[in-house]
């Protein structure tokens, strides 16, 4: 007793950072010398009671990343970020980091005497983002790098197991490589079609390769390669592919594309950022002794796309430096210059929209291998920049993510077949030793209900052949094959799916089997649409980051995934498409001309920087944008009118009004709410937010200017739209945006009573577009109205989530209705509600990053159980509810160095026990109220047993 007593004690008297302020370091930078004293006083700090400071703590630190990557192969920035997790032993309360250490070094074995930095010990429960503070860090250098870290009684862990971390180029003047292309091409892109439905005639030459001989004399200490190619490249060394990514490098804004102002939603060139991302390859153990051969296969991608959707930059080209170091500190430097020759590949047509298709008869065995006859290729050319800042690729890049064997195979005619694998997914269809006669063509279509191209394969004969493509995706849950040779047997085919590495973080299941498949449906959509870095609005048709889509759906993603790299990376993309003379941030990002949309899509570079900080507790996220939201407040503030009503019609080259740059709602079931209704909200949401982040970074006078702004706006918006006869804001998500902004207290019961007359007129239907659909389950929750909200998501009929299923789709829609593309997250920003108000768990956005969690369930009858876990920057977090018979149960699971509020739904205090005792007697566990029909409890880091009896 006398431990668990301490425990309480200890965690009152220590203070939670969000773990991500540059200037939370160490506990006296907050004035915490009083607790500290009492620590002291207590001994539990090692270095304040001495007899602890041999002793091997509970805590083991683990999953350690730098810049939210496990090992990166390249970073550039001269102070990279460090994290990691720190484990308790299952059944341990009140465990927390007190202090950590940190030492890097040059090399895995210097760590024991590090020559990069010793940190010391650091009091400070800081896990996240740590800025490495060491010596100066070089270019090319390899940082190895471990933690140890002191708990709650200050006993000290093991140190962790090692990570590491590469440096880029620091100085663009250490690149002496210059970018190489095809000698039979010119530098200027394909045309852009005039329409989306226009496919070019020219869809340009073979995909080039690249080749380049060279000699290794001495013993090699080390050898990398950091290089990129556009749109898309492959690396080869001596006959081997060097890694198993594809569709590299990420997309970015590549450089200056001088058609951009020819088209309907015409925008400047004059973005803020433009850059190029470059990968780095250890290649080390590739090298042989003698003679090498280094090779590129390169593809159009997005740089030379051809499409309506998009504009392009240039022909295809590639950029390359070898850096091999040998053990007497001498180093060869191989670089990509005319000296390499290029010739054409057998990937005779490959356009990321239109499909690819390949002749292995055009072949050339041994083509990157030394001893190679290349007397019959041309020497490359030298192209010219894209113009673009090469940045290291700090991203996780594209790979193949899914194997899927055939669910079915359906026999057509003679070689003639349609293959079901049972999902739908973006990737392609691998052949797997399949033998046919020289010249056989097989022709692959992938079966979705929108157009993602083609592709077809002609066989070299002689042999078994395998094959995939390499440079687009395709989009389909089953294919058509033609002119199959022979019986086509299931192991002949494989379907992979490919898309931006992200890892599941959370498992959400309930009773329900809808619940479950609609959650999933969206987890499918979602990742089939991720794809250089970004997520785009399908994965088809369009391929483009829209804004909107993504800021809507964030919130989804990020109680799913492990989306900290994904999105820095991706919100980076939104910074740097901002006009900086006018704060204007585009429909898309990077910016492609075919992206429409308004207000509410810019919107995403407040909306998201905001909700990646509550999730993920990082500051640095909020100090990266936040002069990038004021800018986009400025924009939006010049379309707003003295009423303080927001209605942006923005003009075409023409002068006239172009729908696109001025959306409002998008897609409901019925009728649309007014644009200026959901501009207005947008400039308020923004307005709020940006408040909320001055509050974070400490801008005293800025809190208070855009806070007054928002409070403006509320109050302009309750004047314009409040119907004061029928005591409402109207349907269609009118009376939502009301509610998720506030509404008077003489108006909210008409308001909520309005809300609940519309859905019941809909018959229990949700009635929004995008927008409203992304707020509508919660505030339906937040008011009352939870019942509705649980009807509404467990609708089979039209429009619900649920009536997709029933038409048997594997992904989320575009549209309500059938119309449209079949694979589409954006409409998931709703499904928020599954594991904030059902299940019950949220993050605090005054203690981010889960710190702070609330459990605050929303339990329905209907369901038996519900479960929620997510793996927070901290550790595991979750909760599971029971309804049983004449008991709820309830479990919660709270991270180390973190702690909870816990809402139990009960009305006695004495119907509660943890544990199997009562809550008074349970360690960790202290009562706070009574309120609204929960008892309230405070809890530490730990798992606990909630049970309430009727």
């Amino acid at each position: 007793m006398f431990s668990g007593l301490r425990r309480n004690r200890v965690t009152r008297e220590l203070p939670f950072f969000d773990g991500s302020s540059e200037d939370n370091e160490d506990f006296t930078n907050l004035n915490t010398m009083k607790q500290l004293i009492v620590l002291c006083l207590s001994g539990l700090l090692v270095g304040c009671a001495s007899d602890n400071s041999l002793n091997q703590g509970p805590l083991v630190p683990g999953q350690l990343t730098c810049e939210y990557l496990e090992n990166p192969s390249v970073v550039d920035k001269a102070d990279p970020r460090l994290s990691w997790v720190n484990m308790a032993p299952e059944g341990e309360r009140g465990q927390m980091q007190t202090a950590w250490q940190l030492r890097v070094a040059s090399s895995k074995e210097q760590l024991e005497q590090p020559d990069l930095w010793d940190s010391d010990k650091q009091l400070s429960n800081q896990s996240t983002r740590v800025k490495y503070r060491g010596k100066p860090l070089e270019s090319r250098q390899e940082c190895w790098w471990q933690v140890r870290v002191w708990d709650r009684d200050g006993m000290i862990s093991d140190w962790s197991e090692a990570g590491m971390w590469r440096m880029g180029l620091l100085d663009p003047d250490e690149w002496k490589a210059v970018w190489i292309g095809a000698p039979w091409q010119g530098e200027d892109p394909l045309p852009r079609p005039e329409r989306p439905d226009f496919e070019p005639e020219d869809l340009g030459p073979p995909a080039p390769m690249f080749r380049k001989d060279f000699q290794v004399g001495k013993e090699v200490e080390s050898a990398v390669a950091f290089v990129t190619g556009l749109g898309y490249f492959e690396l080869w060394l001596n006959g081997v592919k060097v890694s198993d990514d594809v569709l590299v490098p990420n997309q970015t804004n590549y450089g200056k594309r001088p058609k951009l102002m020819n088209a309907l939603i015409a925008l400047p060139d004059e973005f803020t950022d433009y850059r190029v991302m470059y990968m780095a390859y250890d290649v080390k153990d590739r090298l042989n002794p003698g003679d090498n051969t280094l090779g590129s296969i390169v593809g159009n991608g997005f740089y030379n796309p051809a499409k309506f959707w998009t504009e392009g930059y240039g022909t295809p080209r590639f950029l390359c430096q070898l850096h091999v170091t040998y053990t007497d500190g001498t180093e060869d430097l191989i670089v990509s210059d005319a000296t390499w020759t290029a010739s054409r590949s057998p990937i005779l047509m490959n356009m990321v929209y239109y499909g690819e298709d390949y002749d292995a008869r055009e072949e050339q065995p041994g083509w990157c291998m030394p001893g190679f006859d290349d007397s019959r290729w041309e020497a490359a050319s030298i192209t010219r920049s894209p113009g673009g800042e090469l940045v290291a690729h700090t991203a996780y890049p594209d790979r193949v993510t899914e194997r899927l064997e055939p669910l079915s195979i359906e026999r057509l005619g003679e070689g003639h077949y349609f293959v079901d694998f049972g999902v739908e997914i973006s990737g392609w269809v691998r052949l797997n030793n399949v033998e046919a006669p020289r010249g056989h063509k097989v022709e692959i279509t992938p079966r979705a209900n929108l157009y993602s191209g083609n592709n077809s394969y002609i066989f070299r004969g002689g042999e078994p052949e395998s094959y995939a493509p390499r440079f687009s995706w395709f989009v389909f849950s089953g294919v058509e094959i033609n002119n199959w040779p022979g019986e086509l047997k299931p192991e002949q085919l494989t379907a992979e799916a490919v898309n931006t590495w992200i890892e599941p973080s959370a498992t959400f299941q309930t009773s329900n089997e809808l619940f479950n498949g609609i959650n999933r449906i969206w987890r499918r959509s979602q990742i089939d649409n991720m794809h250089g870095g970004l997520a785009s609005d399908c994965p088809h048709r369009e391929r483009s980051g829209y804004t909107g889509d993504g800021q809507i759906a964030c919130n989804t993603v990020l109680h799913n995934y492990d989306a900290k790299n994904f999105y820095q990376k991706w919100i980076g993309d939104m910074r740097g498409a901002q006009i900086q003379e006018t704060g204007y941030v585009p429909n898309g990002a990077p910016w492609q001309p075919g992206c429409g949309g308004g207000p509410a899509w810019g919107a995403a570079i407040c909306v998201m920087p905001w909700e990646y900080y509550v999730q993920y507790g990082s500051r640095d996220m909020l100090e990266d944008n936040y002069q990038a939201m004021k800018g986009y407040l400025r924009y939006i503030l010049t379309w707003t009118g003295e009423d303080g009503i927001m209605h942006s019609q923005r003009t075409g080259n023409d002068g006239s009004i172009v729908k696109w740059y001025n959306l409002g709602e998008w897609l409901p079931p019925g009728e649309l709410i007014p644009d200026e209704m959901v501009h207005t909200f947008v400039l308020w949401y923004c307005a709020d937010i940006t408040s909320k982040a001055a509050r974070v970074l400490g801008i005293e006078d800025e809190v208070v200017e855009y806070r007054s702004l928002a409070d403006r706006t509320q109050k302009a918006f309750q004047k314009r739209f409040y119907d004061k006869t029928a005591g409402s804001y109207g349907d269609a998500g009118g009376n939502i945006l009301a509610l998720k902004m506030g509404v008077p207290a003489e108006q909210y019961e008409q308001v909520v009573a309005a809300l609940k007359a519309g859905i019941l007129k809909s018959g229990g239907h949700l009635d929004t577009g995008i927008i409203g659909t992304r707020f509508f389950f919660e505030v339906l929750a937040d008011n009352g109205l939870n019942e509705l909200a649980f009807e509404a998501m467990n609708k089979r009929t039209e429009p619900s989530f649920g009536h997709w299923i029933e038409l048997g789709s594997t992904t989320t829609r575009e549209n309500w209705n059938e119309k449209g593309s079949h694979n589409h997250p954006m409409f998931g920003g709703g499904l928020v509600w599954f594991y904030r108000n059902l299940a019950g768990m949220k993050a605090d956005p005054w203690k981010p990053g889960y710190r702070h969690i609330i459990f605050r369930p929303q339990p329905v009858k209907e369901l038996e159980y519900v479960t929620y876990n997510n793996n927070t920057p901290y550790g595991e977090g979750g909760i599971t509810w029971r309804n049983e018979e004449g008991a709820f149960i309830m479990e919660v699971t709270v991270p180390v160095s973190c702690h909870a509020t816990v809402y139990v739904p009960a009305i006695d205090p004495s119907q509660i026990t943890e544990g199997g005792v009562s809550t008074d007697q349970a360690t960790g566990v202290t009562f706070n109220e009574v309120t609204d029909g929960y008892i309230v409890f405070s809890v530490e880091s730990g798992t606990y047993l909630f049970q309430v009896k009727e």
